[in-house]
């Protein structure tokens, strides 16, 4: 059994798996719950090229997939998805998909070192060779860089409030577990509050130290030069700021001039490369909602290669 339920899987399918032949990319592999379905509604002569940071969901669908010769996988970010499809002689994908979510086996995992409900080492990296962990970020940045690392990916108001009292208690000692970061955010914060205020300042640390909006942004520029005409873009997300980075690059790549209004020409030479197919969101039904939790805040947008 899959460690982690995948959400919107019957939308994504449904605007992604049209002919049950193509080559795809999924760029967050995850523990396969995409991939394995897409492969499922395929011939065998598609291709599925698979991506993720994180090496235990990397190792999990080694094994899973390891008698599929339709799968390669990668341990690397998305946003290599220029490099990984030269190495496989790629010169397009038929479908190019993620979904950002931290699966529910990260959340729950105390190896993991996701969750704020478990006393394990403040890590947050999805992959631990790379960069900064958190519980390092927390020891070692300023005060109004912790300041502004929480409220930026975080949206937490506390966030000033919140680093003050990291700093203050770091002079005493180290700041190295979870359960370190939880008594802090406590001290500032009414009970009634503390676990939206735990997941938005845990969200921002590891938003933060994994490079994520950065790297999706760059996967994306990556992905349309990558993608087929009449090719699809699906892109699933769990908070705000993702959803707006790929609305408005959705949105911007559907102009074909960005030049000011009082231009008598057009001299940008902007070409539109995608249309939008979901004008709003899709978002998880009555039904999913009431057997994943977590597929409350999910929203797929899908554009396609023009």
């Amino acid at each position: 059994m899959s460690p982690h339920k995948p959400v919107l899987l019957k939308e994504s399918i449904e605007f992604l798996i049209r002919d049950g032949h193509g080559i795809y990319f999924d760029g967050t592999i995850g523990f396969g719950g995409h991939s394995g379905k897409f492969l499922e509604m395929s011939d065998a002569s598609s291709r599925l090229i698979g991506a993720d940071k994180d090496k235990s969901a990397f190792d999990y669908c080694k094994k899973l997939f390891e008698n599929d010769s339709r799968v390669q996988l990668y341990n690397t970010s998305f946003s290599n998805i220029d490099l990984i499809s030269k190495i496989e002689f790629i010169e397009s994908f038929d479908v190019i998909f993620a979904d950002l979510g931290v699966s529910s086996f990260q959340l729950d995992s105390k190896e993991a070192g996701f969750t704020f409900r478990e006393d394990v080492p403040l890590d947050l990296r999805m992959n631990r060779e790379e960069g900064l962990s958190a519980a390092e970020l927390l020891n070692e940045f300023s005060e109004k860089e912790i300041a502004d690392i929480i409220f930026k990916y975080g949206e937490e108001k506390k966030s000033r409030k919140i680093a003050s009292k990291i700093v203050e208690r770091r002079r005493i000692s180290p700041i190295k577990s979870t359960y370190d970061l939880r008594e802090i955010v406590a001290e500032v914060t009414p009970e009634f509050y503390l676990n939206k205020s735990l997941s938005r300042v845990f969200q921002a640390l590891r938003i933060y130290v994994n490079n994520e909006l950065e790297d999706l942004k760059l996967f994306l520029e990556k992905s349309v030069p990558l993608l087929k005409k009449g090719g699809r873009i699906g892109i699933i997300t769990f908070h705000s700021l993702e959803d707006r980075i790929v609305k408005e690059f959705f949105k911007y790549e559907t102009l074909d001039c960005i030049c000011p209004p009082e231009s008598p020409v057009c001299v940008c030479d902007k070409q539109q490369r995608l249309k939008i197919i979901t004008r709003k969101p899709v978002v998880a039904g009555e039904n999913e909602l009431k057997e994943n939790r977590r597929a409350r805040s999910a929203k797929l947008r899908v554009a396609e290669r023009v």
